[in-house]
């Protein structure tokens, strides 16, 4: 028996590799990139350990180069959706008990494995299957899914430690339950690190999970789960089922041993899946624990204290990295008259000189969106700018899908501050400016606050600090990372524990003890050392 008293270590973020010239990493990912390329994976159905092929098929495709296939997945049914969920079932007593440092440990291998043995392998798949750059699948996979587990398990380990107080004669302890049922985790295409985590958070803490990643980031997804199965993560833990959401969804939100709902994706997606949720409410064992990151509309909001060089860095970093299809990804920005001229000379620059193309080639900044049907809708928005009389493309606006799905990064500038793009999401690489007068700083901050429904991120920049504490006053429910002198993406695990509410979800913060306490279920244990054996007390003695 194991009986030692451990404590995992808190953690540090893992380094990022900068894959400069003449650097051996850059060696090692440009062979990972060339192995990936030039393979052509079977990618099956994981349920229970193990692979189920149903014959119902699609391609996955480099979105920088999308006749280049870089596999074939299968389909789930209704029938391999409920085989995942028998499967999670079977596997829940067993895992649910085990204790949890063993379950730890198994986080830990992971995160140890892809922080050596599959690292370059993990980066070089997220950049050709999802159009990454070095720098921003370096961030994501392997870095914060690396992030996320390590952490994940050292939080796990504060939860487990936070015990109720113990009055003489009497014990009492508070016992974290694995939920009762499984987690339906349903993944994003534009995180990597999200879709690992969205099933090992839950899963650190007992839980198991019926899991259907995003069709366009099939390729990672499935080399994530492979590992998952080296390390040991036992069988039916986490299923993998890949296929259409709306036959998954339908047996999930049915099934009554659904126990949790962990999501990151459009709003839309979430408010169906949590009206199907609500309409079965009589079935379940137990309430559904719903947690989602939705999307957003995330600002940059300028002060005329501000400094023009990183205000433009801020809009041309936040906005086009990753081609804007970041949940956090700067959308909007409202900029004094008085900087305008300069801020937009400097953002003008810069993208005159950044490049756009293939993944494989490091000097490009600028890939691919992830298919055609966002190709499709975000130059939809693109061309609703360039027909509006009170809107103009001050820089790109042009797009080609002949040999990838390549948009120019955009910056449209408009007079009307609710304009299309100034309030709703389009997940790509365009963002909406609005100049205001500089003496109407405040009115405008109400403005930024009332104009999306979204909340998820946003920053000011200033160095007037009355002026900044407005800002945080006013837009404090405008954003629930928020970011002073700083662009509105990067939050790092354990750093800027992330998410936000309002129509952009729950606000659990994944990454940090939030997130993990809401897949636990709690049961007060109480012990009376010498029980009374009497049922009189000393009130009823007379005088």
């Amino acid at each position: 028996m194991n009986n030692a008293i451990f404590k995992f270590a808190k953690p540090e973020n893992e380094p990022v590799k900068t894959y400069a010239p003449g650097t051996k990493d850059k060696e090692l990912l440009k062979d990972a990139l060339q192995q990936i390329a030039s393979e052509e994976w079977d990618i099956p159905l994981v349920i229970g350990g193990k692979e189920v092929r149903t014959g119902n098929t699609g391609k996955v495709v480099m979105p920088h180069d999308h006749k280049h296939v870089l596999g074939t997945y299968h389909k789930a049914g209704e029938k391999e959706v409920q085989m995942a969920i028998d499967a999670s079932l079977k596997a829940h007593k067993q895992w649910s008990e085990l204790p949890w440092i063993e379950r730890g440990s198994i986080m830990m291998r992971i995160a140890e494995l892809f922080a050596t043995k599959y690292r370059y392998l993990l980066n070089a798949s997220v950049m050709l299957g999802q159009s990454k750059n070095p720098m921003q699948a370096e961030i994501d996979a392997p870095c914060e899914l690396i992030d996320f587990l390590r952490f994940s398990t050292f939080y796990a380990g504060e939860i487990y430690s936070d015990q109720p107080y113990s009055e003489k004669g009497i014990l009492n302890r508070m016992e974290y339950r694995a939920l009762e049922g499984f987690v339906f985790s349903l993944t994003p295409f534009n995180f990597t690190s999200i879709a690992g985590n969205l099933n090992l958070a839950p899963a650190m803490m007992g839980n198991v999970a019926v899991w259907k990643p995003s069709t366009t980031a099939l390729h990672s997804n499935y080399l994530m789960m492979k590992v998952f199965k080296e390390a040991g993560l036992p069988d039916g833990v986490v299923n993998f089922i890949p296929g259409q959401g709306s036959v998954i969804g339908k047996v999930i939100t049915q099934s009554r041993d659904l126990g949790g709902f962990h999501f990151t994706g459009s709003t839309s997606t979430f408010n169906l899946l949590w009206r199907q949720i609500g309409e079965n409410l009589e079935n379940y064992k137990s309430y559904p624990k719903i947690v989602g990151e939705t999307g957003g509309k995330n600002f940059i909001f300028v002060h005329p204290s501000a400094t023009a060089p990183e205000v433009a860095t801020a809009i041309v970093r936040g906005a086009f990295e990753y081609q804007g299809q970041k949940c956090s990804a700067g959308s909007r920005a409202y900029i004094p008259a008085s900087l305008w001229h300069e801020v937009k000379d400097m953002v003008g620059d810069m993208l005159a000189e950044i490049k756009m193309g293939d993944v494989r080639d490091f000097s490009n900044f600028i890939n691919a969106v992830i298919d055609e049907a966002s190709f499709d809708n975000i130059m939809g928005y693109i061309n609703h700018a360039k027909a509006a009389p009170d809107a103009e493309i001050l820089f790109g606006g042009n797009g080609d899908k002949s040999v990838g799905y390549y948009i120019e990064p955009t910056v449209i500038l408009t007079a009307n501050p609710y304009f299309k793009t100034m309030t709703e999401e389009i997940f790509g690489p365009v963002i909406t400016i609005y100049i205001y007068e500089d003496n109407k700083y405040e009115e405008t901050l109400e403005l930024c606050d009332n104009t999306s429904p979204y909340a998820l991120t946003g920053s000011i920049f200033g160095w007037d600090r009355y002026a900044v504490q407005t800002a945080i006053n006013k837009l404090r429910y405008s954003a629930g990372n928020f970011y002073i002198n700083d662009k509105p993406t990067g939050a790092v695990i354990a750093q800027q524990p992330f998410g936000g509410s309002r129509a952009s979800g729950t606000n659990d913060k994944a990454g940090g003890p939030l997130n993990l306490i809401r897949w636990t279920n709690a049961r007060t244990i109480k012990e009376a050392l010498v029980p009374p054996t009497h049922y009189s007390y000393p009130f009823l003695g007379e005088e």
